[in-house]
């Protein structure tokens, strides 16, 4: 069997805390396990940029590749394998199996698996919009996900964290606000994938395009919007009234919502921002 490798930024993101430490520690240990339990024989390393988790390509006994993963303790993610059962690969890369204690998917495998984000901007628009719109459904109780609010509420103790550093205290307050009202008055409450941007959905031969990594929580609709819009950051930065308008247009969700949404993260993440043309972005965006 093929040694296993932990990259070096895996092990510099869990040596920020005592949990990922303990995770990390137990990885090996954890991969020979589900390796043996799933007659899997490890593949290479995916080449991808740092996230919270290992992933590796391995082949099934039946001769077929898969991906495995595992994910670290990450707040975001925590529901992940709930949400691929939910979802049951309508729009996303099909669950094969799963292990709840060490966070563990046996995952279909994208094949060429390029990453959406090759295509212009204005394509992925398109894409990612028919994508959302498919993840799009409520699920029935009793469900595990977590409202939307209690991510921005977690968001919100960060940002309230590092109040010496905030560049306009009324902008960033302006954004916390949005925070506690827009979860409340959300038009329609659907699992949200909250990371769909064109870097996780993959080209693929089931369907030509597969989203991988979501990281679930129930709440509005528009949200679902600005990641995909943030990493769009020239365009957005450049035209933001057009470029807004244009995504929510094609996800059919009001465009107000989705700048405000906009402004609420830009707010309360602007002291991450140190020169001048962010922040004014910032202040052309307020409410």
């Amino acid at each position: 069997m093929k040694s296993i490798v932990i990259p070096q930024w895996l092990v510099e993101t869990c040596n920020k805390s005592e949990e990922r430490k303990n995770w990390l520690a137990g990885l090996p240990g954890a991969i020979t396990h589900l390796l043996h339990r799933w007659g899997l024989s490890i593949g290479r390393p995916f080449e991808r940029e740092p996230g919270p988790s290992w992933v590796v390509l391995v082949k099934r006994q039946d001769g077929t590749s898969a991906v495995l993963k595992l994910g670290m303790p990450h707040m975001e993610a925590k529901h992940e394998l709930d949400a691929l059962r939910f979802w049951n690969g309508d729009g996303t890369v099909q669950l094969l199996e799963a292990d709840e204690n060490h966070n563990a998917m046996l995952l279909e495998r994208c094949d060429p698996g390029t990453r959406l984000r090759d295509l212009p901007e204005l394509e992925q628009d398109v894409v990612i919009a028919r994508l959302m719109r498919r993840l799009w459904r409520a699920p029935s109780m009793p469900h595990p996900f977590r409202p939307l609010s209690a991510m921005t509420t977690h968001w919100s103790r960060e940002t309230r964290a590092e109040t010496e550093r905030w560049p306009d205290a009324g902008l960033v307050n302006a954004g916390l606000r949005l925070f506690e009202e827009l979860p409340r008055t959300a038009p329609a409450n659907v699992l949200l994938a909250t990371d769909l941007h064109a870097g996780n959905v993959l080209r693929a031969q089931r369907e030509p395009w597969l989203v991988i990594d979501p990281k679930p929580f129930v709440g509005d609709p528009a949200y679902d919007a600005t990641q995909h819009l943030f990493n769009c950051g020239g365009r957005l930065r450049a035209s933001p009234d057009s470029t807004i308008r244009r995504f929510a247009d094609l996800l059919g969700v009001a465009h107000e919502r989705v700048r405000l949404w906009i402004f609420a993260r830009a707010a309360t993440e602007s002291f991450n921002f140190e020169h001048a043309e962010a922040q004014a972005f910032v202040r052309a965006l307020a409410p």
